[in-house]
């Protein structure tokens, strides 16, 4: 269903009216961390308009956070119900994913970033991670 790879200027792109997400403060400036350490490593998602103009359906807060640059969007070819769809699905299909607590430890052990919102990200992960696997040591 993509048909289209394109690089527009985030500003551009069209906010969807009926994106359900919220972002904070503290969310807004941990993604301006990671752009700013790692940069731009996902394409947004959008469709085409029929005035031509690209609707985002994911990546809205990308969008936000660097509205000047250019960005990676994979423009798809669905209709408005299908943008819905994907809309609604995308963030919470990853959301029900399971968690191996030990491979993550070992993957934020090999992390050390320079962005200090990034490593408070990580910092509370680990904690939470350590918190959890000892309440499912202390179950068993």
């Amino acid at each position: 269903r993509i048909i289209e790879f394109v690089r527009v200027r985030a500003g551009e792109l069209l906010p969807n009216r009926r994106n359900w997400r919220k972002h904070d403060e503290k969310q807004q400036a941990t993604l301006a961390g990671v752009l700013e350490e790692v940069g731009y490593a996902g394409a947004l998602l959008a469709r085409r308009l029929d005035n031509g103009r690209l609707e985002l359906i994911d990546g809205h807060l990308r969008a936000a956070t660097s509205p000047n640059q250019q960005v990676p969007v994979l423009v798809l070819d669905v209709d408005e119900a299908e943008a819905d769809t994907l809309l609604a699905t995308f963030d919470t299909l990853s959301s029900m994913a399971g968690k191996d607590d030990a491979k993550l430890l070992t993957l934020l052990d090999r992390i050390d970033p320079s962005q200090p919102t990034m490593r408070d990200l990580f910092q509370k992960m680990r904690e939470t991670t350590e918190r959890r696997a000892g309440q499912q040591s202390a179950d068993h």
